[in-house]
């Protein structure tokens, strides 16, 4: 039979769940910030307004278990690999940004007149951000892998870590011996162990004992494996000293690396939804409603001050690591807030008189407020550092302390007719080893510092600099360009890119990438000519290779495709096509007719024939528009112009008979026949 404490925290739980769900649906009609919604909950239920939540530590126990599945399915979605190339902002770039924010807090605490104890220890807690919100509203907005959602990671990561010595501090700034009995030699030593325990169980244990129990088929039990994974890790790292958090993200980095991490976390993200909402719930107890009303002007204005005070350190260090402005004021921003590991860390400053009660609530409150503002703030971070940048005119502060260490912008003049590609993540290589390979002259620009002098050293003909600017896009001779690929992960960083390159070169051929659909319509109105929709096309190669699966022949296959593409892209750009009907676009304009280019094989029956010859038209219905011999482009070429192996034909026709062409010129069917094509 239940008690009465445990129908208590029942009762709690089903409160919570009901004052979520209304609140949350008038902050979805009002366009709110769910965490902002969670965080009111909490006010509204807590023990300082209506008081009807009772078991306030039983449900800060539940949230300590969502900030756990929320480490837990961060280092799930990364890997050991991804860990390690972030490093200099993890160890620099957090580093910096703890060290300085903490230096300026002690200084304005100590001209405050707190005592030098007390005013460390307020630096601790200000430079502390939120890993909770800033991670998840990342992830909501699709910008985790921009380079300021990297930087913030890897900051956040740092901050996660020093949480550990900033407790084992805090009774010696209090002047009480630390209660571990460990020297400084052994907890190295202990957080040594705990790094090689994660790399051999992410090589050789997890993806053993995983592969065990998958065969099983027992869903159960691989549920019940990740749970004990996540909190037998967590435990582990708490008994070693260190923050369960930590232990939880280092879980979720030993099964990223096998491949069963995306069931993994399939699994666990309900479960992880539903206890971080508790975690957000629980700060919102904490607050003081009375206190904050007695004293709104100065914790406002306190408040305030926080966030300047920390998107400006926060955004320093980014200019430090030398990336440009907009993603200096972006990173800094994001960061402006005092983070849930300050809220433990301020439960010991209490605990040794670091902290009295007024302080203690001032702290709350304004720690509250600016975690409430957070998603206003980061929202509003992209607006803020367009206005800034069309203000500013320093090369330096435009694109970074890096670009005094590069070579200065000076025109590709001896480049024309090229393509110019933005972003070198995954994308950019794999365009650039294309544009390579086919011999097209090409201009990469990239905002990593570092990633532009390595890729310098091997040649790549690559520019620092932020695309979002004329000056960078001179720097590529954008005027003289035929094409521009915009392959970066920052959909708004794509949008200013594609207008600026529009009003610079109104005949500039634009490709874009972006992570949804619904942002086709958007790139297409600012001046993209093609938007390749990550999402969209994921679904088109599963439905290809679904088809394959049940023995669909490959031309078919190949049929439908195109038109799944064609029918899809024309119908999610019908308005856009309508606002530029004095452009002409063959795609749009003459449906069923393309242009394509094959290359004549040595063996192709067709090597010497003339183009009266080998009769292309009235076997195919295809046109040969232009014939690329070496270096020589023959532009609309008569009969009597012969074809020779290695020669690239450019060719006009409908798909269905230049797909059958294709294998025809390459040497491998005979003239007229119908083959299967496979492209």
């Amino acid at each position: 039979m239940a008690s009465n404490m445990d129908l208590t925290l029942f009762t709690d739980i089903e409160i919570i769940f009901g004052f979520s769900i209304l609140i949350l649906l008038l902050f979805h009609r009002i366009k709110l910030s769910p965490v902002l919604g969670f965080l009111v909950t909490g006010i509204i239920a807590g023990p300082h307004m209506l008081g009807i939540i009772n078991e306030v530590e039983q449900v800060e126990i539940l949230a300590e278990i969502g900030i756990i599945l929320l480490l837990f399915t961060i280092g799930v979605e990364m890997s050991i690999k991804e860990l390690w190339d972030i490093k200099r902002f993890v160890l620099v770039g957090g580093g910096l940004q703890v060290m300085i924010t903490t230096a300026l807090v002690y200084y304005i605490s100590l001209y405050a007149g707190y005592s030098p104890s007390t005013a460390l220890f307020l630096g601790f807690l200000i430079s502390l951000s939120s890993t909770a919100i800033v991670l998840k509203l990342l992830q909501e907005k699709g910008e985790m892998y921009t380079p300021y959602g990297k930087i913030s990671l890897g900051i956040l990561i740092f901050q996660d870590i020093v949480i550990v010595p900033m407790i084992l501090l805090t009774p010696i700034l209090a002047g009480v011996p630390s209660t571990s009995g460990d020297s400084p030699a052994i907890f190295l030593l202990k957080g040594i162990g705990i790094v090689l325990f994660v790399i051999v169980s992410a090589r050789w244990i997890m993806p053993a004992l995983l592969f065990k129990i998958v065969k099983t088929r027992n869903r159960e039990l691989f549920l019940l494996t990740i749970l004990f994974t996540v909190f037998g890790t967590a435990w582990l790292t708490s008994e070693a000293g260190l923050s369960l958090a930590l232990g939880a993200f280092l879980a979720g980095l030993i099964i990223s690396e096998s491949e069963y991490s995306h069931q993994a976390i399939g699994n666990m993200m309900p479960f992880k939804d539903v206890f971080i909402s508790f975690f957000f719930v629980s700060i919102g107890m904490l607050m003081d409603v009375s206190f904050f009303l007695d004293n709104i002007t100065i914790l406002l204005v306190l408040a305030a001050v926080v966030i300047f005070l920390k998107s400006a350190t926060a955004g320093l260090v980014t200019f430090i690591l030398g990336y440009p402005l907009r993603t200096t004021l972006i990173t800094g921003m994001a960061l402006a807030q005092v983070g849930e590991f300050s809220f433990i860390l301020s439960s010991f400053g209490r605990e040794y008189g670091l902290l009295d009660d007024m302080l203690y609530q001032s702290f709350l409150a304004v720690s509250i407020v600016t975690m409430a503002a957070t998603p206003f703030v980061m929202t509003s971070s992209h607006r803020i550092s367009h206005e800034i940048l069309k203000r500013t005119t320093n090369r330096i502060l435009i694109n970074g302390i890096s670009s005094k260490s590069m070579e200065p912008l000076k025109e590709e003049e001896d480049i024309h007719d090229h393509l110019i590609i933005i972003g070198y993540g995954f994308n950019g290589k794999t365009v650039s080893n294309a544009a390579k390979t086919a011999g097209i002259p090409y201009v990469i620009i990239e905002t990593n510092p570092e990633t532009v002098r390595n890729e310098r050293q091997h040649g790549e003909r690559i520019h620092y600099g932020d695309a979002t600017h004329e000056v960078v896009l001179n720097a590529a001779n954008i005027k003289s360009a035929r094409v521009l690929i915009v392959g970066i992960s920052d959909y708004i960083g794509t949008r200013t890119i594609i207008q600026v390159a529009r009003r610079m070169n109104p005949e500039l051929y634009i490709i874009a990438r972006t992570r949804y659909m619904n942002e086709i319509g958007m790139l297409s109105q600012m001046g993209a000519n093609e938007i390749i929709p990550e999402e969209y096309e994921t679904s088109v190669e599963i439905f290809s290779r679904l088809l394959k699966k049940y023995l669909v022949p490959e031309e078919d296959i190949f049929k439908f495709t195109r038109e799944i593409r064609s029918n899809g892209y024309s119908m999610l750009r019908k308005h856009s096509i309508e606002d530029r009907k004095s452009t002409f676009n063959l795609k749009d304009d003459l449906p069923g007719v393309d242009v394509t280019s094959f290359k004549i094989k040595e063996n192709c029956v067709l090597h010497g024939n003339t183009l009266i010859e080998a009769n292309l038209r009235n076997m195919y219905g295809a046109t040969v528009l232009a014939i690329r011999r070496g270096e020589e482009i023959i532009a609309n070429p008569g009969g009597d112009t012969q074809l020779l192996s290695g020669d690239l034909c450019i060719v006009l026709g409908k798909p269905e008979k230049l797909c059958q062409l294709r294998i025809f010129l390459e040497g491998e069917g005979e003239a007229g026949s119908s083959p299967t094509c496979s492209l």
